[in-house]
């Protein structure tokens, strides 16, 4: 079955494939994007598929299947707290691409290697360049995941909740707050979605430790950002921030990778 979808046009199977799935969402009891979410979540299932095939379509579903399913967790209660995502946690465009442009510009830059852009370089170069790409895609979902389990189970479960500049107690749902418990559901979430990444055959084993630690740096620091910036500035919104974060993890994977190999290799 894999075969013959793998021979078909990427671009149209994707686009079919997304109307199919998302049509399902949509009829959910549970809104999980809205109606505007649900076009652009489209737009980047198709652009994953066409460049990334079924197994980088894969870390997309999982990641969204997991974060939404997380961000309900305890939904009452943080609602009741003023401290739950806008609109049930139902995710529109701003969300959409806060949480996967940067994977989606390494799924855009694996394309254009594919397509024979780089043709003219030297073949280890591009296949270099290929694999960090490849690696900077799974660790950016991996950072976003680590990002949405920490802050969500922090809110709901997290006993103690700390400043992470200060380390000075704060109110749970606090920009820039940190709690073990949602720290250590961070680091789970990010194992997850980088054996995912493995499974499917995008990154290899050294790569899991990659995404973990990057997923690790990254989040820290957006906490960072959010408890010395975000309140500073109006265009610092939590998409804009999702955005850094993203890159963060994605940029220090692909680095880590770089510094080993040269050093090792």
């Amino acid at each position: 079955m894999l075969s013959l979808i793998d021979s078909a046009n990427p671009w149209l199977v994707g686009a079919g494939l997304n109307a199919i799935l998302l049509g399902l969402v949509w009829i959910a009891p549970k809104k999980l994007l809205t109606p505007a979410g649900l076009f652009h979540a489209w737009l980047l299932g198709v652009l994953i598929w066409a460049t990334l095939g079924w197994q980088g379509y894969l870390v997309v579903v999982f990641y969204f299947l997991v974060g939404s399913g997380v961000t309900r967790i305890g939904m009452a209660q943080k609602e009741a707290e003023g401290i739950a995502e806008k609109r049930s946690g139902a995710r529109g465009p701003e969300n959409v691409w806060g949480s996967a442009l940067t994977g989606a510009l390494c799924a855009l830059g694996i394309g254009m290697i594919n397509f024979g852009f780089l043709a003219s370089s030297p073949q280890s170069l591009v296949s270099s360049l290929q694999l960090l790409l490849l690696l900077g895609y799974v660790a950016s979902f991996s950072t976003k995941l680590s990002d949405t389990c920490a802050s969500e189970v922090g809110k709901a479960y997290g006993k103690s909740t700390f400043l992470i500049t200060t380390l000075q107690p704060v109110p749970r749902g606090t920009e820039g707050a940190v709690s073990l418990e949602g720290t250590l559901a961070g680091v789970v979430a990010s194992i997850a979605i980088a054996l995912v990444g493995w499974g499917v055959g995008l990154i290899n084993l050294l790569g899991i430790g990659w995404c973990v630690l990057a997923a690790f740096i990254a989040t820290n620091l957006e906490s960072v950002i959010g408890a010395t910036l975000q309140s500073k500035y109006a265009w610092l919104t939590n998409e804009v921030v999702n955005i850094l974060n993203t890159l963060i993890g994605a940029i220090a994977a692909m680095l880590l990778a770089w510094i080993w190999t040269s050093t090792f290799a």
